[in-house]
């Protein structure tokens, strides 16, 4: 069940982190990748810098949309 909970709540980060940093999504598979690294990235953030959100599956769209936006953010920088 925590698989499938993470493919959601990834896809969800992912697709939120797109709309946010670009406009479009980047299709299911991609938004879910994203979504996913983006949470391990705004979980380690959030950690480092002593940033506590909310509980629950809106703190985990939330820190998954942070993260992935970084990574976009990051990306970003080097494609230019």
């Amino acid at each position: 069940m925590s698989l499938l909970y993470s493919l959601l709540i990834g896809a969800i980060a992912g697709w939120l982190a797109g709309k946010l940093m670009k406009g479009g999504g980047f299709g299911l598979l991609l938004n879910i990748i994203i979504g996913i690294v983006g949470g391990i990235v705004g979980n380690w953030l959030f950690a480092k810098l002593n940033i506590s959100l909310m509980g629950g599956i809106v703190g985990d769209i939330l820190t998954g949309a942070i993260g992935a936006s970084v990574i976009l953010f990051v990306a970003g920088l080097f494609k230019k």
